[in-house]
């Protein structure tokens, strides 16, 4: 008599579900969704039909990565300056086409006058960190090899033409992991970005740059959900995309943790932090300006208050929107002013008038916004009142 057969080897179990749109299993095989906007938000292509134009670059064919390039369809008489943009989405999330990026590209490069740059970057848990941070400084190089390209050639990009751009006036702009991001390439950057001449990185924008930590904050611990984000959602992001066997305090997802170099001998080109007030990372995000402005380092943070994760980028068309472009507008015009008009070479007399324009608009609306939002000096007049506060994680046996 034939013996039964073997039973069917047990199916694997999901062990993470994000979503929906990444499951990872506990043979260690990842699934990840084709449906690029999980969230089903609208393109706002319409609203930009005669004022931007975009189109897709291939950089890395090793990797198959993408840039999308934003430019105005008018440019304006002088060359456009480069933002680089890094999107969020927890390393986990957003790929080319998501609308999120696309429109929030469309709102920079419109509001700014700049040609844009986003990279969709690798992402986890099929590729972990440092992955994102690594194509975020091969995009870099990338805009260099561009830079020293003759305008011709089968390589050469036209939109990034030595007539259309301008390579000594760029910025980075990371949006949550993307300002993870921003900061790990500020810190392997030299200030001035000397190795990427002709590129020159003028400094950062980091909008709630996406940092964790073992020790949770007192927003983490006392209210750690948002109307969608929560402290529940950040863990798994970090479960996800950190590097294989290590924790919130690995120096990738915590800048300050235990085993972090120091920052204090290293220099920083200039950095700009942007937070809603109510965000579950908000302790977080002021935690990380305050040791840096502490150490020396030309850091500006500005608070949105009652505002949540996501109020620029998932609303840019929003009168929040407009503030944060104002702003960016006027830290953009002061760093031209200081850094290059004067103290670089022949002052740039279009530039500054420019940038004086931009500059009073912005004083001039910060007046009505003053009660939705709080500068660096606020914010060191509330630590005076209120020690930070640090809650131990549980002891999970884990």
């Amino acid at each position: 008599m034939a013996s039964p057969p073997p039973p069917p080897p047990p199916q694997p179990e999901v062990v993470e579900d994000f979503f929906g749109y990444v499951k990872v299993y506990s043979d260690g095989s990842i699934y990840r969704s084709n449906n690029n906007n999980p969230r089903n938000l609208l393109l706002h292509d319409h609203h930009y039909t005669n004022t931007v134009h975009y189109k897709d670059c291939l950089f890395d064919k090793q990797h198959n990565l993408y840039l999308r390039l934003y430019k105005p369809a008018t440019p304006p008489f002088t060359k456009l300056p480069i933002l680089f943009y890094f999107h969020g989405g927890g390393f986990c999330g957003i790929s080319r086409g998501n609308p999120r990026p696309h429109n929030l590209c469309f709102r920079l490069a419109e509001g700014l006058q700049a040609l844009v740059i986003s990279l969709y970057y690798r992402l986890a848990p099929e590729h972990r960190l440092p992955a994102a941070v690594d194509d975020g400084l091969n995009a870099l190089r990338w805009l260099q090899g561009q830079g020293k390209l003759r305008d011709s050639g089968d390589e050469k990009e036209v939109w990034l033409c030595e007539e259309v751009v301008d390579f000594d006036n760029v910025f980075v702009f990371g949006d949550s992991s993307g300002g993870n991001m921003a900061h790990h390439l500020a810190v392997r950057l030299t200030p001035g970005s000397v190795e990427l001449e002709p590129v020159r990185v003028r400094g950062y924008v980091m909008l709630t740059p996406f940092f964790g930590g073992m020790v949770r904050t007192k927003r983490e611990e006392e209210r750690p959900c948002e109307a969608f984000w929560s402290q529940h959602i950040f863990d798994q992001m970090w479960r996800l995309a950190a590097p294989v066997g290590s924790d919130r305090d690995h120096p990738l997802v915590n800048p300050f943790g235990p085993s972090s170099p120091s920052l204090e001998n290293v220099g920083l080109d200039p950095i700009l932090v942007m937070v809603g007030g109510e965000e579950v990372l908000s302790d977080r995000v002021k935690e990380y300006a305050r040791r840096l402005k502490e150490m020396g380092k030309n850091i500006e943070i500005v608070v949105f208050e009652e505002k949540e994760h996501g109020f620029f980028t998932e609303h840019p068309r929003s009168e929040m929107a407009e503030t944060v472009l104002l702003i960016v507008k006027g830290v953009w015009a002061f760093y031209a002013f200081l850094m290059k008009d004067w103290f670089l070479g022949v002052p740039n007399g279009n530039g500054f008038l420019l940038g004086a324009a931009q500059l009073a608009l912005y004083a001039i609306y910060w007046k009505p916004m003053t009660n939705q939002t709080s500068t660096s000096h606020d914010l060191e007049k509330n630590e005076q009142q209120e020690q930070k506060h640090l809650v131990p994680p549980p002891n999970t046996g884990s």
